[in-house]
Parts: structure tokens; C-alpha cells; sequence
């Protein structure tokens, strides 16, 4: 359960608020319900929006609605006998509809406003010295410090300049390439604190994030957490050095933070007997659990707990800050009652109640105040003045205006998948418990039965959601969280937040943590132990949690069956594939590299894997694994066209997620891919033919890998032809350069192709005239990162192919391009099929 605890009391820290429960018996007016539906539907509705409106629309959106709204309050309360005759339901779509179009309004205005706050696009490139301040814990790594700063002076050549109120920068250390491509030796990363005011030299772009189906959305990650810029800091040795200027207590809880997460760092460092990396990852996991900070926990470790279905535990989450609720009431209640005094001023319960919400809330903010700590204090704290005002209302009513209240404060929150979990999950459980009225006088079996019940619920309900959302269930997931939930919020969490009082108390927790990580690896390592299926379309998955729900459901077994023809479509969902002797291509945007999808009927190639973005992330497990599995793709051939990093980068992960994949590629025998998987060289005349599609290597030639001088020289270069007289071509061309374009004109290859694969991303030392007048291909395909410091595609080389007539599709414009042999005039670019107004939108460029 990744979520907020439900309020099933009796097994879960929301009992601890006492009087909260799923039977109420006082309904609120039905004015209320409708407003509240109708906030949700509104927020939910305006962010459908491609592009915003202006401002003045929104304005008077807004007025109309709150005018409207007035209206039938007034008519069901002091109107007249004719106005209080109004039918119900009349009324209530009155209601419901001024609801919609005031949230509508309201989020418009919101993002207006947002919006006018963005980075100058001419302002991007420029070198800006800031003074700044560091509004969060920094976060480093192998390559250097990120920092999250607010701006507050800015000047470009003297002049100063507008820059938006928050940004987040990567401050590198050691050999750096800048965008013109230059090597240069930045100056190493002092000691950054939390609340340091800095004067800096900056380099910024606007957030822009990668496009994919079924993908991350980076740009609504950075516009919900309030960032409108993204770049690195300038501390080269020709550059204006990097000056700290104060060290205040602008933000005391970061700061705080830092220094705890630091000293649990070091703390468990110093536990660590020789190179035992289980233990020193348990170092990450704990300073998780009290900061916040989910980067400390290794990659290995967090592809274990989703395999398990327990990633929701291994972090500041809904369940962690209702734990905390429920600890802090019962405390209080606690020594409350014994000071007659007090109880006479405040009841124990109130005061409860009150120190609960309010110090879950402390709690939330010293991990961060991440987004689903925001929701569950929200719920928390509506929840909490619903019993403290005396107000009885029906669960689907407390459910909604907990609902109702996040939207309002995070209207962005509907975009999440983590909203979804929590809501479904705590509306389900409120749905299906009939145990909570009794759990306090309940034996500890009854306590048992309640927990193991209400994991069950969840799982059952939650499974077809999962599976809308992120294509994979974990099947040992209920096993997993059956033992997991206790001991990590009962033991593992307290030890570590006592930790902070004493430290000692992090080596227990670390301890307390090793039996259980040994466990879930265990369980990950279980065929089957997860299931990835493909990513239906919404109507099935709709569907499926409607099954699920209904599984979950108290009835009769029979009436439970019928769940089952509601599960079916999304469980065995197949994506549609080419006709035979057709294929298609998905470019996928990788940013810097090539990773090009290759479909045909019954078969899948994929050529390059993309670039390596650090130690801990790459293309293949950023991109394309979870491409892959949205797809329902099993690779039958991986081709690595040469070895440099921005092609191979995510091999390594691609070849574990399909370990049926055979490798060609002009790979050496001594690279590191070659201990994972054996690739065979490619070389000129290669065939093979897959559904009546027909494949050809047309570049190197044998012995052309001994006499190389760099990769790009003995890059593969695949060409692919359909079936039929007339067939589509697509020629894949890797990096060659100049000279290997030369020599395929010399040996008279068949280059002529209806889509190109723009060579080494659009290089100057490619895309010669003499071979694109070879290939004359309609369409050209470039892969190269937003702004990136090569300066691909160049912009002479862009020319020599708008002069021939050629349409140039670039992935940094268009996010991922698909392109099919059955309609060749045609690309669908990912960021036109789902456009939404917080994502960049990359201004073409001039002619």
C-alpha cells in the first residue's frame, strides 16, 4: 500500500484519531458534495488544457461561477417557495457545474501566473552571474553537487536580468565538456549548506525532459515542484570564481536535514566491516526513512523493493506520516489524562486529535514536504477538523472532501500516479470495513485478522491499478508488505527517528533492516516474482480497477465473479504490430545518442541503447526497459552500432530485461558488454529477412574494425526495406562520418531510403551533399539532446537538408518520433499526441 493508511482502525495508524471512521451519521448539505465533486472534475478538466488561455478568460470564468454558486445557495436557502422548489436535481447540477468551471478558473490563473515567472528563451546559453540562495539539502554524487537555489539578484554583462524565483544546477567538478564542446577543468565543489547565500556564475535552459510513451514526465515533476530552470555553474578556470557570501538560517529545517542525513551517512560508514555493500546501502535506506531523501537509496536496492511491491515503505510515504499521527495522539492522549487541569481546559481527545496533525505535520516538513507527505496532511488535517467541528458526515463524503482538499492545494497532484494509489486505496478499504467500530475492545487475533484483511483488500483492489499505471504487479507483493508493513513502520522507522535523539540507535536500525532486505531479496529472486504486462488503453484499465474493486467488494462470491470479464481486456491487452512486410520505427528520445526500435509482425530489433547519464542512470533503465515492457516487446536482435557510450550506455540493463536478445555490433573483444552477452561483429553483406521485411548491413567491411583510428569509422549501418515493388526504406547509419559516407558511394551501396537516420546526430563531419543526394530520403530522423554542448544538429548541416526538401524531425522537438513503412510521409511525434501546457515546447528553428 503505497498510500495513506485507511481508516481501518483496526489495524491501521489512522485509528489513533479517535472518533475517525468510516460510520457517520450526520450528512452535510447536498450543496457540499456537489461543490466538492464538481472542484475535482474542474481541476481534472483543466488539465486536459495543450496551451493556456489568457488570464482575463480565466477571470471571468471565475466570477460567472462564483456568481452562479451564490445563486443556488441562496435559492436552496433563503430563495423564495419557487426557488426551494427548484428540483434536486437541477440544483445540484447547478452546483456541481459552478464547482467545475470556479476550479477551472482557479488552476488557469494559477498556471498564468506561473507561466509569466518562466525563463527568457534568451536567455538560455547565457552565462548569468545570481546571488542565490540554497533552498534545499544539496545532493551529490560521482560527477558533483546538485543545488536547488532561490534566485534573488541577477545580472547578464552588468545588466540586470529576470530570472524565474527557483532553479536547480549541477555544480561539476573535474573535466567538463561546455556546450560549444570545449574540455574544460572546473574547480571541485566547495562544502554547500542549506540556507549558504552563494554569488554564482550560471548557465541555464528551461526544465526540458524526455518524451516517451507511457514515460516519465520530468516537465510536470519540475513544474509541481516549482522549478522553471535547470543548468550547472560556471567555475572554470577562465570563470568569475563562485563566492559564498553568507551562511544564514534562512531555512533551518533543510539545514537540519542536511546534518542528520550527513551524520547517519558517516555514522553507518563507520559500522561498515570491510566491503560489505548490503550494509553500506542500508546507510541510504535509513537516511531515507528519516530525511526524506530517496537518492541515498541505491538503484539495486529500489529495483528489489518494486519487484517485492514495497518501494512505498522505503520512504517518506503516506503510511510513515499517519504512523507518526497515531504514535504522537496516543502519547499525548496519553499523558494528557493525567493532568485533571488540562482535560478540564481541552479534552484529552482534542488535544489528540490536535498534536497528531500537528506534529505528523513537523514531521513531514523536516522529510521534505515531498507530495505525498503534502496529501496525507492534508487528509490528516481535513479529516481532523471534520471530528473537531462536530460534523458526521457519510465516508464517500469524508472521502471527497479529503479528495476535494488536495486538488485545491496541489491541483497538479491528478496528474500523479501516487494520488491515485492513495485515494483508491483509502476509499476502498472505507467501502469495504465493518470491523473498525469494534477493533478497540477486538483480541490481538482480531487485530491480526483486520491487518491481514485489509492488505488483502488492497492488493485486490489495487493490482488492476498498478497495472494501469505502471504495467507490473508484483505477485509476491502481498507476502512482502504482509511482513514488511510492521516491521518496517513498528521497528525499522522508530529506531531510525530515534536516532536522531541518539545515535547509537541508527546501528540498530540499520541491523533491524538486514533480515528484512535479505528476505525481500529472496522473494524478488522468485520466478514470476513480478509480472510485467503491456500497457492497455485507459477504457481497460478503467475496467480493471473497476474488477478489482468489485473483487474486493463485501459480496457474495458469485456476484464477485463477474469481475472477471471487467479484468480480462487489461490483463491481456497486445498492442497492435506492423502487417507482414511492413515495420515500423520508434526513435525513442534518449537525449545525446541513438536508440532506434525496429517493429516488424512478429519480431523486434533494436539498434543502439542510448546514452549513460551517471554512475547510477542510464538510458536503457530510464528509457527503455520501461519502453520495452509498456510495448510488450521481446528483443530478438540488439545492434550496437559502435562502442561509444552515448550507444552502448543502456546495453548493459536492455540485455538483462532480455536475456533472449542476441548482440551484433563493431564491439571489441575486450569490452565490458562482452562478459554479459556475446556480440557478433557486424559487417557489410549480413541479411536476413524477418516477415517479409528485409534487413541488410551495408557498412563495415570485413577488416575495416583492425584499421579503424576511432569508433564512428566502423559504425553499423543497417538499411531496411519492406515488402513490395514499390517498399519504404529506412537506412539506420550510426556515426559514420564523411570518409565511411565517401566509401559506401564508392562501392555502390544501395543507399536510396525514404527515412534517414541523420548520421553521427547531425554532425559537421557527416551528412555530406554527395551522399544525401544518394539517399534522397524524405524524411530525416535526429536524435541529439536539447541544447546539448556538441551543438548537434549543426546548423550547416541542417541547411544542406532543408535545401534538398528534406523534413528534418528532431527529438528534442518532438520527443519520441514514430515513423511507419505503411504511411512513409508521416511522423507522430510524442509531444503533439499528448501535448499538455506545463511541457517545453522547443521553438523551431530558423530557416
Amino acid at each position: 500500500m503505497s498510500a495513506i493508511s485507511a481508516p481501518n482502525t483496526a489495524s491501521t495508524p489512522s485509528a489513533g484519531l479517535e472518533g475517525v471512521s468510516p460510520s457517520f451519521s450526520q450528512a452535510p448539505s447536498w450543496q457540499v458534495p456537489a461543490w466538492l465533486l464538481g472542484l475535482v472534475l474542474g481541476a481534472a478538466l483543466q488539465l486536459q488544457q495543450s496551451a493556456l488561455w489568457l488570464g482575463t478568460v480565466y477571470g471571468w470564468l471565475l466570477a460567472a461561477a462564483c456568481a452562479v454558486g451564490c445563486f443556488a445557495w441562496w435559492a436552496a436557502g433563503r430563495g423564495g417557495s419557487r426557488w426551494r422548489a427548484m428540483a434536486p436535481p437541477a440544483a445540484r447540477a447547478l452546483a456541481l457545474g459552478a464547482g467545475v468551471v470556479a476550479m477551472f478558473a482557479l488552476c488557469g490563473l494559477r498556471a498564468v501566473g506561473y507561466v509569466d515567472q518562466a525563463l527568457a528563451p534568451a536567455l538560455e546559453g547565457q552565462d548569468v552571474r545570481i546571488t542565490a540562495m540554497v533552498a534545499a539539502m544539496p545532493q551529490t554524487n560521482e560527477a558533483g553537487t546538485r543545488l536547488r537555489l532561490d534566485v534573488e539578484a541577477a545580472h547578464l554583462g552588468g545588466a540586470p536580468v529576470r530570472l524565474p524565483p527557483r532553479i536547480d544546477v549541477a555544480w561539476y567538478g573535474g573535466p567538463f565538456r561546455d556546450a560549444s564542446g570545449a574540455l574544460d577543468l572546473q574547480r571541485q565543489p566547495p562544502a554547500i549548506m542549506a540556507g549558504d547565500r552563494w554569488s554564482l556564475t550560471v548557465r541555464l535552459k528551461a526544465p526540458h525532459g524526455l518524451r516517451n510513451p507511457h514515460g516519465f514526465d520530468y516537465e510536470l515533476w519540475a513544474w509541481e515542484q516549482g522549478v522553471q530552470a535547470t543548468g550547472y555553474v560556471r567555475a572554470g578556470p577562465k570563470d568569475e570564481p563562485a563566492v559564498r557570501l553568507a551562511s544564514t538560517w534562512r531555512h533551518p529545517v533543510e539545514r537540519a536535514r542536511q546534518s542528520v542525513r550527513d551524520a547517519i551517512l558517516e555514522r553507518l560508514a563507520r559500522d561498515v566491516n570491510g566491503d560489505d555493500p548490503a550494509k553500506a546501502r542500508a546507510a541510504g535506506v535509513i537516511a531515507a526513512l528519516v530525511t526524506g531523501d530517496q537518492r541515498a537509496i541505491d538503484r539495486a536496492d529500489w529495483d528489489v523493493f518494486r519487484a517485492t511491491g514495497v518501494a512505498h515503505l522505503m520512504s517518506i510515504s503516506g503510511l510513515h506520516i499517519t504512523l507518526f499521527a497515531w504514535l504522537a495522539a496516543l502519547v499525548v492522549r496519553s499523558l494528557w489524562r493525567r493532568s485533571a487541569r488540562l482535560c478540564l481546559a481541552v479534552p484529552a481527545p482534542t488535544a489528540a486529535v490536535v498534536a497528531g496533525v500537528a506534529l505528523a505535520a513537523a514531521y513531514a516538513v523536516f522529510s521534505g514536504w515531498g507530495v505525498p507527505a503534502q496529501r496525507t496532511v492534508i487528509m490528516l488535517a481535513t479529516i481532523a477538523l471534520l471530528q473537531l467541528g462536530g460534523r458526521r458526515w457519510p465516508w464517500p463524503h469524508v472521502w471527497l472532501l479529503a479528495c476535494a482538499a488536495v486538488v485545491v492545494a496541489d491541483p497538479w497532484a491528478l496528474a500523479q500516479a501516487g494520488f491515485w494509489l492513495s485515494f483508491v486505496a483509502v476509499g476502498v478499504l472505507f467501502a469495504t470495513n465493518t470491523v473498525a467500530n469494534s477493533a478497540y475492545e477486538s483480541s490481538a487475533g482480531r487485530h491480526f485478522y483486520a491487518l491481514f484483511r485489509e492488505q488483502w483488500v488492497v492488493t485486490l483492489a489495487l493490482t488492476p491499478l498498478s497495472l494501469l499505471l505502471f504495467g507490473q504487479v508484483s505477485l509476491v507483493g502481498f507476502a512482502a508488505n504482509l511482513l514488511a508493513i510492521p516491521w518496517v513502520t513498528l521497528v525499522v522507522t522508530p529506531l531510525a527517528l530515534g536516532g536522531v535523539l541518539w545515535a547509537p540507535l541508527w546501528s540498530l536500525a540499520e541491523l533491524s533492516l538486514q533480515p528484512l532486505a535479505a528476505l525481500l531479496q529472496w522473494l524478488a529472486q522468485w520466478p514470476w516474482a513480478v509480472v510485467f504486462v503491456p500497457a492497455a488503453p485507459l477504457w481497460a484499465g478503467v475496467s480493471a480497477v473497476a474488477g478489482g474493486t468489485l473483487l474486493a467488494a463485501r459480496l457474495p462470491w458469485r456476484l464477485r465473479l463477474l469481475a472477471l470479464p471487467l479484468l480480462w481486456p487489461a490483463l491481456w491487452w497486445q498492442p497492435a504490430r506492423p502487417a507482414p512486410g511492413q515495420f515500423e520505427l520508434l526513435a525513442a528520445d534518449i537525449g545525446q545518442g541513438n536508440a532506434v526500435l525496429v517493429r516488424t509482425a512478429s519480431h523486434t530489433l533494436l539498434y543502439d541503447a542510448g546514452p549513460r547519464f551517471s554512475r547510477e542512470s542510464d538510458a536503457g533503465h530510464r528509457v527503455l526497459v520501461p519502453l520495452l515492457r509498456a510495448l510488450g516487446e521481446k528483443v530478438d536482435t540488439l545492434v550496437l552500432s559502435h562502442r561509444d557510450a552515448d550507444h552502448t550506455g543502456g546495453a548493459a540493463a536492455v540485455l538483462a530485461q532480455q536475456p533472449q536478445a542476441q548482440a551484433i555490433g563493431s564491439i571489441e573483444a575486450e569490452h565490458a558488454l562482452q562478459a554479459l552477452r556475446p556480440i557478433a561483429p557486424c559487417v557489410a553483406g549480413q541479411r536476413w529477412d524477418w516477415d517479409g521485411v528485409a534487413f541488410e548491413v551495408l557498412h563495415p567491411q570485413a577488416g575495416d574494425t583492425a584499421q579503424a583510428t576511432k569508433p564512428n569509422t566502423v559504425s553499423c549501418v543497417l538499411r531496411i526495406t519492406a515488402a513490395g515493388p514499390r517498399a519504404p526504406i529506412a537506412l539506420l547509419a550510426g556515426d559514420i562520418e564523411a570518409a565511411q559516407e565517401q566509401a559506401l558511394l564508392a562501392r555502390g551501396a544501395a543507399l536510396k531510403a525514404d527515412v534517414l537516420l541523420v548520421p553521427h546526430h547531425g554532425s559537421k563531419t557527416s551528412s555530406s551533399s554527395a551522399f544525401l543526394d544518394a539517399v534522397q530520403p524524405r524524411t530525416a530522423l535526429v536524435q541529439a539532446g536539447y541544447r546539448n554542448r556538441f551543438g548537434h544538429p549543426a546548423a550547416d548541416v541542417l541547411q544542406r537538408y532543408r535545401a534538398r526538401g528534406i523534413d528534418v524531425v528532431e527529438s528534442a522537438q518532438c520527443g519520441a518520433a514514430t515513423w511507419s513503412s505503411a504511411q512513409p510521409g508521416q511522423v507522430a511525434c510524442e509531444r503533439d499526441a499528448a501535448a499538455r501546457y506545463w511541457q517545453h515546447r522547443v521553438p523551431p528553428r530558423a530557416e
